[in-house]
């Protein structure tokens, strides 16, 4: 073959791997499966001698044995992709998190420098100096609107937070070809969750231009995932970057269910049926699931009692940096396989052995918005009769400031985008999200597939006006 003719052959192999330079009728058709094997290559980009090299920055002297018990016991992640093992992106860092006497070498190399992270994978020094204060605030104040004999419903929110919001989503020059339309869905707030109120829009768009309203489309208020909605067409010369700015006022709530009265379940109702079943794919009752669940549990019969045991035993994985959830067939068990896991990770599990428990849970998740330490961030409520829905945080686990504030309690830096996961968009989706499970940095797709998160970016801005 000539040089010329090589090249040509390269560049439509090239385009043709791309999917998105062709005309329509040479472009392949979308197959998750092959979304799925480009999901998996991005998540485990690091080969054996990459991991190596970052394992001798803390141990010098590690082998290639080390290594390989290392990887057998999936204390490093890693997945065979084609003949060769492939290593998480972050196998290397997650190896000194969740093996302590590792994780002590680490810190003594770093002399200190390295920030400890809390299970929400943020700075300890950072959220958790806030909530130190948060909590017990929250709790005096709730404590004395009961002692007032004011309503449980209302009183159990306490110290209102108003926060200005400004989100965007970039998707780089030469993405695709000019012209073509994207989709795009920004996380917006929920207007149905009690603590969260004055929810204002004030503007969305693309580019720094502000879109006319009647060419957003929000969501409809039944959708499980809240979001603002916006098209706009790809350019030759710039990014296209779609943002949207809103308000919100959060609150704090405590329910101190230690005092509470909870009530036997009403098993026939739709509440209880809904939030006591499985669910495809991440609320599963395997075997292992069931026998967890009951040996956790043996010998108590109050449901805030068991919830409290499944919460105190969740709470001792450690935090690791996740695979993207979409690649993972069933995250509970994920966790109880790997033992690490983060929020979502482990909130799944504690939602799962709560609803094997006949304790209905559901999903809710959003934006973690401390001060210094926003984050993307997912807990879950969890219903006792007699006492409703209350939050629960597994994630921040038991505190010496508060206790087990969280099973039961939140602070008011949270933003409520999702009431459930795995849930239909509105308006729809044509191909699977990029997260498959949740929504918190947004989604966007185009005529011929989804875009996925290495093909575009986001950021958002808070601003504390109270």
């Amino acid at each position: 073959m000539k040089t010329k003719e090589k090249v040509l052959w390269l560049a439509v192999l090239a385009a043709l791997a791309a999917n998105i330079w062709l005309p329509r009728h040479l472009q392949q058709k979308y197959s998750w499966e092959r979304d799925l094997s480009q999901r998996y290559a991005a998540d485990f980009d690091k080969s054996a001698a990459e991991v190596k090299d970052y394992i001798r920055k803390y141990i010098p002297d590690v082998t290639d044995a080390q290594i390989e018990e290392w990887t057998s016991s999936g204390k490093l992640e890693s997945m065979q992709i084609g003949r060769q093992t492939r290593y998480f992106h972050n196998a290397g860092p997650n190896l000194f998190r969740i093996v302590p006497s590792l994780k002590a070498i680490k810190d003594s190399v770093d002399g200190g420098n390295s920030p400890d992270l809390s299970k929400s994978g943020t700075r300890l020094d950072g959220h958790e100096a806030i909530d130190a204060v948060t909590i017990p605030a929250i709790m005096e104040e709730v404590s004395g609107k009961l002692a007032a004999g004011e309503d449980p419903a209302t009183a159990c929110l306490a110290l209102p937070k108003r926060m200005r919001v400004r989100f965007s989503l970039t998707v780089p020059v030469n993405t695709l070809k000019s012209g073509k339309t994207l989709r795009c869905w920004l996380p917006f707030p929920r207007k149905d969750v009690a603590r969260q109120t004055e929810v204002r829009f004030i503007e969305a768009g693309v580019d720094s231009t502000a879109y006319p309203q009647d060419r957003i489309v929000f969501s409809d208020p039944s959708c499980a995932h809240s979001s603002l909605y916006m098209e706009a067409k790809t350019d030759r010369y710039h990014d296209v970057t779609f943002y949207e700015v809103f308000e919100y006022v959060s609150r704090g709530e405590w329910h101190p269910l230690e005092n509470a009265v909870i009530l036997p379940y009403d098993t026939g109702s739709d509440l209880y049926r809904e939030y006591t079943s499985e669910r495809e794919k991440h609320v599963i009752f395997t075997d292992r699931i069931r026998y967890l669940a009951d040996s956790l549990t043996r010998g108590i019969t109050d449901p805030y009692q068991q919830a409290k045991a499944i919460y105190t035993w969740v709470d001792a994985f450690p935090w690791a940096s996740a695979r993207e959830y979409s690649t993972i067939e069933n995250i509970p068990e994920y966790v109880l396989g790997c033992g690490h896991g983060d929020c979502g990770q482990v909130t799944l599990l504690f939602m799962t052995l709560c609803r094997c428990k006949g304790i209905p849970a559901r999903w809710q998740s959003g934006l973690m918005m401390h001060p210094g330490s926003k984050n993307l961030h997912d807990w879950c409520e969890v219903y006792f009769e007699g006492c409703g829905w209350v939050p629960v945080d597994q994630s921040f686990g038991v505190t010496p400031y508060g206790g087990y504030f969280f099973l039961g309690g939140i602070e008011p830096y949270r933003l409520v985008v999702n009431n459930d996961f795995s849930r239909e968009f509105s308006p729809a989706k044509k191909y699977p999200r990029s997260d498959t499970v949740d929504f918190q940095r947004g989604e966007v797709e185009w005529e011929g597939g989804n875009l996925y998160y290495n093909q575009w970016s986001y950021h958002f801005e808070i601003e504390y006006l109270d």
